[in-house]
């Protein structure tokens, strides 16, 4: 049995393929993500499993060197992204974009999953920029 923090296989999967500039997204339970080979679909119920206890989850295994975020999360969900960068830390660079910019980059070719979860706060969604460990 798998030993580190990320049990779900396809989660793991998606991570393992990631190499330098890769990306793979987290997102809420109302992101219209499309019904691809890329869909990795956690939802159980409103609220199970969050958004940020999945992020944790997979920065348990990821090193990032920047986050792409919906601009409409400053003001439509502060407490959320207060948590983001808590678990980010402040060397991660930080872009923010239209939500409909960060719905777009859901079939960019560099995304290698899209993670969605039960969260239902609003713009709860995140692209994970993977950088290198050497």
């Amino acid at each position: 049995m798998k030993k580190s923090a990320v049990l779900n296989s396809h989660v793991s999967a998606a991570i393992a393929t990631l190499g330098h500039f890769d990306q793979i997204t987290i997102n809420d339970a109302g992101m219209p993500i499309p019904n691809n080979e890329r869909r990795i679909d956690l939802a159980v119920t409103k609220e199970l499993p969050k958004f940020i206890d999945v992020l944790a989850n997979v920065l348990s295994e990821v090193a990032i060197q920047r986050v792409y975020l919906a601009e409409e999360i400053k003001t439509e969900n502060p407490d959320q992204l207060a948590a983001i960068k808590g678990l980010i830390g402040p060397a991660v660079e930080i872009v923010y974009m239209p939500h409909e910019e960060l719905k777009a980059n859901l079939n960019n070719p560099k995304n290698k999953g899209n993670i969605r979860t039960g969260e239902i706060t609003p713009y709860s969604n995140i692209a994970l920029e993977s950088t290198v460990t050497f």
